[in-house]
């Protein structure tokens, strides 16, 4: 995702901000059964990006079978496991997923279709450009973030998704009431994201530091081995403020 800008020069010698990414585009392989998830599911639950569309949340407020109550944007849903899992436990709330790789999409395809899933939607692109052209302010009731890329050197800590710039973004379209779930198991940068979250003035922290993880997020394979190792992971629930 688009976290921030560099200077950079323009062929016009004018300086022009430059975007930086917090993710790398992989060639990844996709299976059969992905591929055939993406044709098949694709043109239904697979959004455009469309900056025309400045307020997707009411755009898909009534996607059948029925109205949604909520709407909760989740940006790198990865494989989509965590996504379909949350989803089948709040049918009313509307999950609009940002992932940038093709083969990631075709699993929660094939999720979606598994589980008979109608309340997922997909937006292949960018999250920080759907944040900022798609998602009009204090329409998301949520936010989740899991297990964002930590950059772990130093020289790549611009790159984290979560500077103080998309802080006040996240916040901005969260509306007052509405929450930011974040997790990572990488202590450097969970300590980075309660320092960001921390200082940004429309969100309260709903814990003393660290939250517990809600009962709503699923442990991944990866997490349950890295605890029977003892390795941490650290929960960050934050609450839009009225203000």
């Amino acid at each position: 995702m688009t976290t921030g800008y560099t200077a950079g020069d323009g062929p016009d010698g004018v300086t022009h901000p430059r975007a930086i990414r917090s993710f790398v585009t992989r060639a990844g392989r996709m299976t059969t059964a992905q591929a055939r998830a993406l044709t098949e599911l694709g043109p239904r639950y697979v959004l455009p990006y469309d900056p025309a569309t400045t307020d997707l949340v009411t755009a898909c407020a009534r996607l059948p079978p029925h109205a949604h109550e909520q709407t909760v944007l989740e940006i790198g849903f990865g494989m989509g496991h965590a996504t379909a899992h949350i989803a089948g436990l709040r049918p009313d709330t509307l999950f609009i997923g940002c992932e940038v790789h093709e083969p990631g999409v075709g699993a929660l395809l094939k999720l979606i279709g598994e589980l008979h899933l109608d309340n997922i939607r997909i937006v292949q692109h960018d999250a920080v450009q759907v944040l900022r052209h798609m998602i009009a302010p204090t329409t998301l009731h949520g936010v989740h973030i899991f297990f964002p890329d930590p950059w772990h050197k130093k020289r790549h800590h611009k790159r984290r998704l979560l500077q103080p710039p998309f802080a006040r973004l996240l916040a901005e379209r969260v509306a007052p009431g509405g929450y930011i779930h974040c997790a990572t198991d990488w202590q450097p940068y969970a300590e980075q994201m309660l320092a960001v979250l921390d200082a940004e003035p429309l969100l309260s922290n709903t814990a003393c530091g660290y939250a517990p993880r809600p009962a709503y997020r699923p442990e991944t394979k990866f997490e349950r081995r890295g605890l029977r190792l003892g390795h941490g992971v650290w929960d960050l629930v934050f609450q839009r403020t009225s203000g």
